[in-house]
């Protein structure tokens, strides 16, 4: 592995977690799309920077593309605020706008400069290794590394500072008042990070990239656990995992980086989003089932309680006068047979000791609704479930 390869993988790396940390923040605040909003409505604020500057490379860029950022949460946020429309519609209003007037400024006023939307938009990992740092006289190393560096320092520096003030305000924004933070600062501070990084990242992998690593990772972790500091590792994790699998997969296919990296991580999300233990596709599809199941079952055992008649308890019984199909009367006979809810003789099926129990508990939260919770019955009484 050349030198190179070695620096494009720690560059993209740095940049997911500078992405991750902001990223699992706004996916919590039901705020993702607003990311996608300021990666595009930054545009203006480079746009002025380098007019004021002539130089791609000057810190004021950074400075008024983070303003611009601010700028359009406030304007997302004023016209939310009317009640005339929705948030997302606030936010399909503002960014092409803004995203409009910098392309316009581009287009009229540096044609000449390499300062072109496509750069902008997409960005190119292979090219930041050749972006040299020089300090006297030496070379320190790619200027994004540098760059996504400082801003990943001071991201981790302000999440350790005030990460409680964080994770209150962005669960419950009435008891952050209560004691003594302010919503609307830790808001325009987080959106002021999530600016500064995305134009940062811009001329090292561009904004769409950003976008990917800044929702995707922290969307993916958002599944897998109700835990905020191992959310934020999981998502650190999936990005630094795509960042450099996506690199590999960009090498071997010998295609974008930054669109191979964005693949891995649409492909990590989707797994993620399949067979995830408790959220996953799989296991809620799993869990209806097993619902349907253990509705049939106790409906069932319902039955068996309210009629002694021989007949009204014969297995045909299921199929011919509860109108069930032959598999699904099976299934519920199975599962009351492993729970030792009833018993089968010549056919005619009777509730065992604990299936009465059982029903009667049954019915009792049925009428009162008070004593007990459905769930944990069948928690205790279930050792098989459906």
């Amino acid at each position: 592995m050349s030198s190179a390869q070695f620096e494009i993988q720690l560059i993209a790396s740095l940049v997911a977690v500078a992405c991750a940390i902001p990223g699992t923040f706004l996916v919590l605040r039901k705020m993702a799309m607003i990311s996608d909003a300021i990666s595009h409505s930054i545009l203006p604020g480079i746009v002025i920077g380098f007019f004021i500057t002539h130089d791609l490379n000057s810190p004021l860029l950074i400075l008024l593309a983070a303003l611009t950022g601010i700028v359009t949460v406030i304007l997302v946020e004023y016209i939310q605020k009317t009640g005339l429309v929705k948030e997302d519609t606030a936010i399909g209003l503002v960014f092409p706008a803004l995203f409009s007037i910098g392309v316009i400024m581009i287009a009229k006023n540096a044609n000449d400069v390499h300062l072109d939307v496509d750069a902008v938009l997409l960005g190119e990992l292979a090219f930041a290794p050749f972006d040299r740092l020089v300090i006297a006289g030496h070379d320190v190393g790619p200027k994004s590394l540098w760059i996504v560096g400082t801003i990943l320092a001071i991201t981790v520096t302000l999440l350790f500072t005030f990460f409680k003030e964080l994770k209150v305000s962005t669960f419950d924004k009435g008891l952050a008042a209560s004691l003594g933070f302010s919503p609307a600062i830790l808001h325009y501070g987080l959106m002021s990070v999530s600016s500064v990084t995305t134009v940062g990242a811009f001329d090292a992998v561009g904004a769409i990239l950003v976008v990917a690593l800044m929702i995707a990772p922290a969307a993916a972790a958002y599944l897998l656990t109700t835990n905020l500091k191992k959310m934020l590792g999981l998502a650190i994790g999936f990005g630094i995992f795509s960042a450099i699998f996506g690199y590999w997969v960009a090498h071997w296919l010998d295609a974008s980086i930054a669109g191979s990296i964005t693949t891995v991580l649409g492909l990590v999300f989707l797994l993620v989003y399949l067979f995830a233990p408790s959220k996953g596709i799989i296991a809620v599809l799993y869990r209806e089932r097993q619902q349907r199941t253990e509705v049939s079952l106790l409906t069932f055992l319902l039955h068996l309680k309210n009629h002694d008649d021989l007949s009204e308890r014969h297995v045909k019984h299921l199929n011919e006068h509860i109108n069930w199909q032959k598999v699904r009367s099976k299934t519920v006979l199975d599962l009351a047979i492993k729970n030792n809810m009833i018993t089968i003789d010549n056919a005619i099926v009777s509730l065992t000791e604990k299936g009465d129990e059982f029903t009667s508990k049954a019915i009792n939260y049925i009428i009162t609704n008070e004593d007990t919770q459905i769930e944990d019955m069948k928690d205790d009484f279930f050792l098989f479930r459906g």
